[in-house]
């Protein structure tokens, strides 16, 4: 035994004396505590996938749970093979075609980043970080196809989805040379990539797919709100490592991106509160979870630019939109089932938008000796440029894909299946181990 283990030990000298200093070298390059909170950030944004699938499926029928949970899980699969084959490439490598995509044959299946580092952070760490936002944006969507897909329909729709329309858009936004990014857009963690993008594509499919049947008549209550007030929660708690995370640093624009994301939900969580106590006369838990994600999407693009009073003003204002988005919903005709774009299209176009009339000074005086033609009405403008072309990919993108999965593997639920559920009619199973056809 002693020989072995001393055998070992002289292998493992032949192997740093034929590389003198790359183990070291590379270990010097990395800074231990932002590394480490990268780390943390990265688990936190996982945790919000069990959290959205849990309020989601609190929020559809009984007979539907399964298969609503389902559309947030299979993203961990099918995203995170392509995100490592190809979409780290396509968003974070060299622009091509003039900022329109990216491509860098080391990112492709994550083969040439082993020994990369990267503001002190290993190149793997930052991947799996973007990851998991190329994860969470298509689980997103699926509250607005709740309750009338087949199941390979959608897994087919988020492939094509975070092909044509994510990893474009993220490029634009984040990725080096990115046109967007060019032009100065502000978004620190995906106002306009995630949030907006979902939002859009969420309205475009609900009107293609038509209204669940029996929609608006028929009654279709939640069937768990305590599942949901909990994945509410562990939203919340994710949303830290989504804003805080993006700063990808470990310092004071970290605390200040920590804090606003507090602020905000906190804000849009109360007047939400204090509107529906106002109307009704009670606060209602869906009312309440409604507020928290209003409160957090608004803040995601600006959580690094603007102070603690901006973040309370563009909580409520988010809050109050949303409300109003949510009420219209029904005297307009279409049926996003989970809200996504009321909640999320509305409240994250605000911020994106907003977010000029409350930036930071020590912001707006870098900007100005960075460019001494900046103005915030200037920004405004370029914020809605940055608006205007996400709209744009995301709407025409899903309608094109949408009519594609719907012409080969098919899309929406025939009537039988879908009265049965998607859980009895597609993956043989019952949440909560009786069959309920409620």
């Amino acid at each position: 035994m002693a020989i072995h283990v001393l055998g070992r030990c002289a292998l493992a000298g032949l192997l740093l004396a034929a590389a003198p200093s790359a183990f070291a070298q590379e270990a010097g390059h990395i800074d231990p505590g932002t590394t480490a909170w990268m780390l943390i950030s990265t688990a936190l944004v996982l945790l919000m996938i069990p959290g959205l699938a849990m309020f989601y499926g609190g929020l559809v029928r009984t007979k539907n749970v399964i298969g609503t949970m389902m559309h947030s899980f299979a993203p961990l699969a099918i995203v995170g093979v392509l995100w490592t084959a190809v979409g780290y490439s396509l968003t974070f490598g060299n622009s091509i075609f003039g900022g329109i995509i990216g491509w860098r044959s080391e990112f492709v299946f994550l083969m040439g980043i082993d020994t990369m580092v990267e503001k002190g952070v290993p190149e793997y760490v930052l991947a799996m970080f973007q990851g998991k936002f190329a994860i969470i944006t298509p689980a997103l969507i699926s509250g607005a196809l709740a309750e009338r897909v087949y199941f390979r329909g959608y897994c087919a729709f988020v492939t094509l989805w975070f092909l044509f329309v994510y990893c474009p858009l993220c490029h634009w936004v984040w990725g080096p040379g990115g046109w967007l990014l060019e032009r100065g857009v502000i978004d620190l963690a995906g106002g306009l990539v995630i949030h907006v993008s979902a939002g859009t594509s969420a309205l475009v499919a609900a009107i293609y797919l038509g209204a669940r049947r029996g929609y608006p008549d028929t009654a279709m209550h939640p069937n768990n709100l305590v599942m949901t007030l909990m994945g509410a929660g562990l939203l919340w708690v994710g949303w830290f490592g989504f804003n805080a995370g993006s700063t990808l640093q470990s310092g004071m624009d970290t605390a200040r991106a920590l804090t606003m994301t507090q602020v905000s939900a906190s804000s849009g969580a109360l007047v939400w509160m204090i509107i529906e106590a106002i109307q009704f006369r009670k606060a209602t838990a869906l009312g309440f979870v409604s507020g928290i994600l209003s409160g957090l999407v608004v803040i995601t693009p600006a959580a690094g630019v603007v102070h603690p009073v901006g973040a309370l003003a563009l909580g409520a204002i988010s809050s109050c939109a949303c409300y109003i988005a949510l009420n219209a919903k029904s005297k307009l005709g279409y049926d996003d089932s989970l809200d996504c774009f009321g909640i999320h299209g509305i409240g994250s176009g605000l911020g994106v938008l907003l977010m000029v009339f409350f930036l930071r000074s020590e912001w707006k005086a870098g900007a100005l000796a960075a460019d001494a033609g900046w103005t915030a009405m200037g920004q405004l403008g370029t914020q809605a440029i940055g608006m205007a072309a996400t709209i744009a990919i995301a709407a025409l993108g899903t309608l094109l894909i949408s009519i594609a999965v719907e012409k080969t593997l098919g899309f929406r639920l025939p009537e039988q299946k879908e009265k049965a559920g998607l859980d009895h009619s597609l993956h043989g199973e019952s949440g909560y181990g009786l069959l309920n056809l409620n």
